[in-house]
């Protein structure tokens, strides 16, 4: 299944919905393809949606740690919302929930943003205490 990507703004924010799966081939290329050319274009805040996203594999991960660093060079960042609970896991054990920010929320992961704006990030001791279970 070919990775679908949808994007809009909320408040300068691009959030770029993916649907399909992160793997190696083509759909991990059209994300960091994508993210490239919103660098380039100054869109250097942006959240990845991923609640459709069943399955991320090792070159997916490789490809979003490729992307927080593009946005980052460029002066920006890459944040992650609405991960299922296998793809909460992934990062949990790669170590990656140290390099990205997770919401569970869309206007807390805008919000993140600007200081000084409330937010409530994705409580990754919460998950782990209550076993992984979906809130």
């Amino acid at each position: 299944m070919a990775l679908e990507l949808k994007q809009k703004e909320i408040e300068g924010i691009q959030i770029l919905s993916l649907k399909g799966r992160l793997t190696v081939g083509p759909e991990a290329t059209i994300l960091r393809e994508r993210l490239r050319e919103m660098a380039e274009a100054g869109q250097v805040k942006v959240i990845l949606d991923l609640k459709q996203v069943d399955y991320i594999d090792s070159t997916g991960l490789g490809g979003l740690v490729i992307c927080f660093t593009t946005l980052r060079k460029a002066g920006g960042a890459l944040k992650l919302l609405s991960l299922n609970k296998r793809n909460i896991e992934l990062l949990l054990l790669t170590k990656l929930t140290t390099v990205f920010e997770l919401f569970a929320d869309e206007q807390d992961a805008v919000n993140s943003f600007f200081p000084g704006r409330e937010i409530s990030k994705f409580d990754i001791l919460s998950f782990i205490e209550s076993g992984g279970r979906e809130r």
